[in-house]
């Protein structure tokens, strides 16, 4: 202190008193600082935690809205078929009609998650038992009032033209008119996009596999999220250019939308730059011309071999398949990767399934899939809705035997029976099929 005292005396040439005076009043100028410093540390500290509990708050109240909210449309659901009157029928384009579906009881109808699809009980002409369809919901979830499917008359398959039509779609199409009234289940399905996601996606689908991609895109456009979604949509031309309109609208006034239409054989009449944007078929190479990178999440829907070809070309280009999904309607034509086989790994056991009523046995192995696929490679016939057991339609019988499932199901099978397109068998199976 001595030292000091001197040092400032010869520094500032003072008196001994009048430095002693400067050593007081600096060790008073540093603890009140020292004490400004803490004060404000306390403040910073205390708004933080006052920050962190009102970000807490808000997520619980929005958590707490959200449990309303699900309760609330969990209220909407209803238990097996309900009926629905046909407001409003419109073509959208050569062969494809929208029905605009309200609710007979004109009682709101519950959100779905967009790419969810409705299960349909028609009384077709000349079939002795109803027919059960799928259909995919093709608006967004954000009307209270209605659904819409959109729906294409199924002709005779392209080799085997002497067989009638798509029963359900031609009823749909060519037989139901406005104000009619069909059954419908409610909406259900694992096919769905989470719209509390923020995950970039590309939405890819030709033909009227474009209806649950569109529910998707509309669902993010009318939600104003800017979420990062691609839209690519092929046709032959523009006689088939689904809800040509609704698409074109999609990416007005928004950046985060990008739209791509195809053409694989556009007419002399169809305009590059305003109907279409690209002539040829959606393929692995647009997506590497146009996507800044493959870091997306991949949606699909269309026929078989599209989307074979799409996810065979993602999967080259380095796409994991946890992040390509699609629609599994009509037969089977995509599946994951088989893992490699593990040196020294046992096999899958192989077993005898025999169909009772077709007199048909044959050996089944896991490269085989669903029993219904099986079923489908031996000519046997089993009713089909879903493919995801959401519908039932799929419903046999088990006279032996014992199955398990490969995924959950959202119908519940009666004791003894099945859901041949979701399981397999876990022992030698006879089924009433």
């Amino acid at each position: 202190m001595q030292s000091i005292i001197e040092m400032l005396q010869r520094w500032l040439g003072v008196n001994p008193g009048l430095a002693i005076g400067f050593v007081f009043l600096g060790a008073f100028t540093i603890q009140m600082g020292a004490l400004a410093l803490s004060a404000i540390a306390r403040a910073l500290h205390d708004h933080r935690q006052r920050s962190l509990a009102g970000e807490r708050l808000r997520l619980l109240v929005k958590a707490a809205a959200r449990q309303c909210e699900e309760a609330g449309q969990a209220r909407l659901l209803w238990n097996g078929y309900r009926k629905f009157q046909i407001a409003r029928k419109v073509q959208q384009c050569e062969g494809v009609w929208s029905f605009y579906l309200q609710p007979h009881d004109r009682k709101p109808v519950p959100a779905f998650k967009p790419g969810q699809y409705l299960t349909f009980q028609l009384n077709c002409p000349g079939r002795d038992k109803p027919v059960v369809r799928c259909y995919s919901i093709s608006d967004s979830p954000h009307h209270t009032d209605y659904y819409r499917v959109t729906i294409k008359r199924e002709g005779p398959p392209p080799d085997r033209p002497e067989l009638p039509p798509g029963v359900a779609s031609s009823h749909f199409c060519d037989v139901l008119r406005e104000g009619d009234i069909i059954d419908a289940k409610a909406p259900a399905g694992h096919f769905c996009l989470d719209l509390e996601k923020t995950t970039p996606i590309v939405l890819i689908s030709a033909g009227v596999g474009v209806t649950p991609m569109l529910s998707m895109a509309n669902a993010i456009a009318a939600g104003d999220s800017q979420r990062e979604c691609w839209f690519f949509f092929g046709a032959r031309n523009g006689t088939e250019h689904i809800h040509r309109d609704e698409i074109e609208a999609l990416s007005r006034g928004r950046s985060n939308i990008h739209v791509h239409v195809c053409y694989s054989r556009p007419r002399p009449e169809d305009k590059a730059g305003s109907d279409y944007n690209h002539n040829g078929r959606v393929s692995i190479e647009l997506f590497k011309e146009l996507l800044p990178s493959n870091n997306y999440e991949y949606y699909l829907c269309g026929p078989g071999a599209f989307m074979k070809s799409i996810t065979d070309g993602l999967r080259e280009w380095g796409v994991p398949d946890s992040a390509v999904f699609y629609e599994a309607f009509g037969p089977a034509t995509v599946k994951k990767a088989a893992p490699a086989p593990v040196a020294g790994a046992p096999t899958s056991p192989g077993f005898q399934v025999t169909f009772g009523k077709s007199k048909k046995t044959c050996a089944w192995s896991s490269s085989q899939g669903s029993l219904l696929e099986l079923a489908e490679q031996q000519g046997v016939r089993i009713e089909a809705g879903c493919r995801a057991g959401s519908c039932g339609t799929c419903l046999v019988a088990i006279k032996s035997g014992a199955v398990e499932y490969l995924s959950k199901t959202e119908a519940q099978p009666e004791d003894g029976s099945c859901l041949t397109c979701i399981c397999k068998p876990k022992a030698d199976l006879v089924l009433d099929a």
